[in-house]
């Protein structure tokens, strides 16, 4: 790659051990990530995405292999990095508000400016005069808007995004993937997706990793050469975008046509 890479993984791999039997999630992954780079993950159900993200953030320690982040290796999660779960019930503190919420991470800042900042990023996700509402009180797609506030209030060098959007139907999908790329991109994060859905990979991505089934490893990079912006509904009519979406669905499928 031209530039350094903020991230570097090196012969990643991880099992989890059970009373009778150990389960290998992933072996050997292998992959750099520039900064500014849009990353997606894709791979078959269970293959160890979500394993992968952990071992990223620092959330998991793996058991072979290295994680590197912007030159150091990765032993727990480091300040300038953030996660979105897809379980937003779950991610959210109930008994607080969204700017309560969102200004979380920074609490540390002082009270004013803490809120300024949080009430800036509500604003960035289309929330704007909603930090007095509690979650329960906010649909589906607001509490993902919430907590995609809370981790860019910080304002993070890497994001880390696990299938954030698989919980929403798909309207409410297409308007927060759109919202994600801008976000993003005004900001200059490098981001990293995991997604079960190849083409919100296709349609976010700078590039695409394609993994194997459990264990996994990384079976193909597809650079994705789709001009900026990208139209939910025109890019996808695109022959080249049909090109992309037919080469990953080849490859999981066939996994040995990949090397």
């Amino acid at each position: 790659m031209a530039e350094t890479p903020l991230v570097r993984a090196a012969g990643l791999g991880k099992s989890f051990r059970g009373r009778r039997s150990t389960t290998q999630a992933i072996a050997d992954i292998g992959f750099e990530q520039a900064p500014g780079e849009f990353l997606g993950v894709v791979g078959p159900s269970g293959c160890g995405k979500t394993t992968l993200l952990r071992c990223l953030a620092g959330l998991e320690r793996p058991d072979t292999g290295t994680v590197e982040f912007d030159g150091r290796p990765v032993t727990g999660i480091p300040d300038a990095v953030s996660v979105v779960f897809q379980d937003y019930h779950r991610s959210l503190f109930p008994w607080l508000t969204a700017g309560e919420n969102v200004r979380f991470p920074i609490r540390d800042r002082g009270r004013a400016a803490g809120r300024e900042q949080a009430r800036e990023a509500l604003d960035r996700v289309g929330l704007a005069g909603f930090a007095d509402h509690h979650p329960f009180q906010l649909s589906g797609g607001m509490q993902q808007r919430v907590a995609i506030a809370r981790a860019i209030v910080s304002r993070p060098r890497f994001l880390l995004m696990d299938e954030p959007f698989a919980s929403v139907d798909a309207q409410t999908r297409a308007v927060l993937e759109q919202l994600t790329v801008t976000i993003t991109a005004e900001l200059g994060l490098t981001v990293l997706l995991i997604t079960h859905d190849i083409d919100e990979a296709i349609l976010m991505a700078d590039r695409v990793l394609v993994l194997s089934a459990r264990p996994s490893r990384v079976l193909r990079e597809v650079p994705i050469d789709l001009d900026r912006p990208r139209d939910e509904v025109e890019t996808r009519a695109l022959p080249l975008f049909q090109d992309y979406r037919r080469e990953i669905h080849r490859v999981i499928a066939n996994p040995g046509t990949a090397d």
